[in-house]
């Protein structure tokens, strides 16, 4: 780590002493059991020693991408350190960096990125739920089926899934199982996410249940393929259910972006621990009302990779 780097986390840390003091004072001036909090993350790219330095595309990648871990490390222990305490939190994506083989055992004979990533979320003193983002795929060298196969083995996470908490829904959606991330297929397109006939439908009965809920997928929805299936898709999902889908975030271009209401419900892609261990997201959810407020949102620098240790407000 060079002098830069170190100066960087350290201004960090000086701004998770800050924000700490003032989490407690802003959190409790509004206190209520009706009241809990979550915390979201993305994009984390954490690497290994199999990792080939300098492969990435330009400096800023270059360098970021050795940092990663005690970047997430910071936005850890920041999100561990708050009282009232954050509940749970939710990744959002590209927990780690590209495959190092396509050698299935070669991940149970190795320490590996997937390793090194768990280690640092096993570190979370709340609950930890993993999305799938492309970086946590590799389809065009790697069979899908072998990456589930090391999520489940490794994480016991399942290609999507829904946490119900107090009343809530979580969605982890999956914007890498349709065709367009088919190799096979006639559409095969990386750069566009779809999510197939089983997900959606799935999906679909998920939010029939009209609960408050809260989506997450990697890819912003720009990037998603608007239906699947004549018209049946994620853009006509969201518009039918957006009266009780609180909020979309999305993580991928590792920028803070506000969508607002452009696919229906409200749409933020937010910035990656990758390149800024202030770049996290804290929630407060007030059961009684069913509302939700992003609590650092007068510090997101938007339109950039960065946000503002709290205190500089």
């Amino acid at each position: 780590m060079d002098r830069r780097q170190f100066t960087t986390l350290g201004a960090a840390s000086l701004g998770n002493l800050l924000t700490r003091r003032l989490w407690a004072e802003q959190v409790r001036a509004a206190a209520s059991p009706d009241k809990f909090y979550f915390a979201l993350v993305a994009d984390t790219h954490i690497i290994d020693n199999f990792y080939v330095k300098g492969s990435e595309n330009g400096v800023e990648d270059n360098e970021s991408i050795l940092v990663t871990t005690p970047r997430l490390t910071s936005a850890r222990d920041l999100i561990n350190s708050l009282d009232p305490a954050i509940e749970q939190v939710f990744l959002i994506g590209d927990y780690f960096h590209n495959y190092p083989s396509t050698d299935y055992d070669f991940y149970f004979k190795n320490t590996t990125r997937l390793d090194n990533a768990k280690a640092i979320t096993d570190g979370f003193k709340m609950p930890v739920h993993l999305g799938f983002g492309n970086h946590d795929y590799d389809v065009r060298h790697v069979p899908r089926e072998m990456s589930h196969r090391l999520f489940k083995a490794k994480f016991n996470a399942e290609p999507y899934s829904v946490v119900d908490y107090k009343g809530y829904k979580f969605i982890h959606l999956n914007n890498f199982l349709g065709t367009t991330q088919d190799r096979n297929s006639a559409d095969f397109n990386p750069s566009i996410g779809s999510l197939g006939e089983e997900q959606l439908h799935w999906f679909e009965a998920q939010l029939q249940q009209h609960k408050p809920t809260f989506v997450f997928i990697h890819y912003p929805l720009v990037q998603d393929r608007p239906t699947e299936f004549a018209d049946y898709g994620l853009y006509p999902l969201l518009k039918k259910y957006q009266s009780n889908i609180q909020l979309v975030i999305s993580g991928h271009v590792h920028k803070w972006i506000d969508y607002g209401h452009t696919f229906g419900p409200q749409h933020y892609t937010m910035a990656a621990t990758r390149y800024d261990p202030n770049a996290y997201m804290l929630l407060e959810v007030d059961t009684r009302h069913a509302t939700s407020r992003f609590m650092n949102i007068d510090l997101v620098q938007w339109d950039t990779h960065y946000s503002k240790p709290w205190h500089a407000v």
